[in-house]
């Protein structure tokens, strides 16, 4: 079990107690602290004796900290865990159900609530064709939740359950994403790989989850999102959806300007140009390993609505989500 910490003292004691009833004889706990000024790691030592500490020495982000610490881990499967995720009695033993029953996933998620259980933080995330990912699910009834296992588009980083195998094969995540749509990316370079992620609800837990955490979020979201794009999607398709990424870009950059985050946009774009000759490496790298074709990736993976409570009015227009249906079944058809 992998937990990447920074300045996480005051959630940690939560997450590591519930651990600490559910984690066997032979489990590993690797924790990595990315350069922590408030004593977390020390806290960790004393919570944790038994857990393997990893001090960065620098805050290396959510991907590469997770990379470090997945150095370490010997066991068949890998779970990371963020440090506000809070598992429930029985998550340890629902969370390994899908290798146990041989499900054939490379990659799954237990089911992520929030607010104490109340509602729901994720039933496996969501791709838009444009890049745009959010937790699926979220904010809706915990009733909604599926009962039985299913398989998702791609599983959360929240609480990401991998072969070890699955995650050499693909170097893990792409650690200059530093935060957010590392597990997207993963996800989808899973797919193309050929393989199937899903989620299991016998595995609870609970996020303290906060969509708003500053503007310096949508750099990050805004540059990997098409740092996932560029490195993922099949050529025919990325021609296809190409006007209506360009689209999206006028949008966001009108609502970037009107909600004040506009030179974390521009932060997003200039970063991104400086990352293109990487990123063009990396997709020839990712494609020439591909395992299904751009029709298959497409409906594996993407979807045409706009349906997270995070998208504002977009995700309620009806005469927006018509356009966008229609788009993208001549996309389809097209593949």
């Amino acid at each position: 079990m992998v937990i990447v910490t920074h300045d996480s003292a005051a959630a940690l004691p939560r997450t590591l107690a519930a651990l600490a009833s559910e984690l066997r004889s032979g489990d590993e706990l690797i924790i990595c602290d990315n350069a922590s000024a408030d004593g977390t790691a020390e806290l960790a030592r004393e919570l944790a004796p038994n857990a393997v500490i990893v001090e960065s020495g620098v805050n290396l982000g959510f991907a590469a900290g997770s990379n470090l610490a997945a150095e370490r881990a010997t066991r068949e499967l890998l779970l990371l865990l963020n440090t506000d995720n809070v598992v429930a009695p029985g998550f340890r033993d629902g969370i390994e159900l899908p290798l146990l029953e041989g499900r054939g996933w490379a990659a799954w998620q237990g089911l992520v609530t929030s607010d104490g259980g109340s509602i729901l933080n994720t039933l496996g995330n969501v791709v838009h064709f444009t890049g745009v990912s959010w937790a699926g699910g979220a904010g809706r009834a915990r009733s909604e939740a599926p009962s039985e296992p299913r398989d998702v588009a791609f599983a959360s980083g929240a609480c990401l359950a991998i072969r070890r195998d699955a995650w050499a094969e693909l170097g893990g995540f792409s650690a200059p994403y530093f935060l957010y749509h590392e597990d997207t990316d993963l996800g989808l370079r899973l797919r193309l790989a050929g393989h199937r992620s899903g989620i299991e609800p016998r595995a609870l837990c609970d996020h303290d989850y906060e969509f708003a955490k500053g503007a310096h979020k949508w750099r990050y979201l805004e540059r990997n999102r098409w740092a996932t794009v560029i490195r993922t999607y099949p050529g025919p398709l990325l021609r296809l959806v190409a006007p209506a990424l360009i689209a999206t870009e006028v949008a966001l950059w009108l609502v970037a300007v009107k909600g004040g985050w506009w030179r974390e946009k521009a932060r997003a774009s200039l970063e991104l140009v400086r990352w293109l000759p990487r990123l063009l490496r990396e997709r020839r790298e990712i494609q020439a390993d591909a395992r299904i074709d751009a029709g298959g990736f497409a409906r594996a993976c993407l979807t045409p609505d706009l349906d997270s409570e995070y998208l504002g009015a977009a995700s309620h227009s009806t005469p927006l989500r018509s356009v966008l249906r229609a788009y993208w079944r001549a996309v389809l058809r097209l593949l």
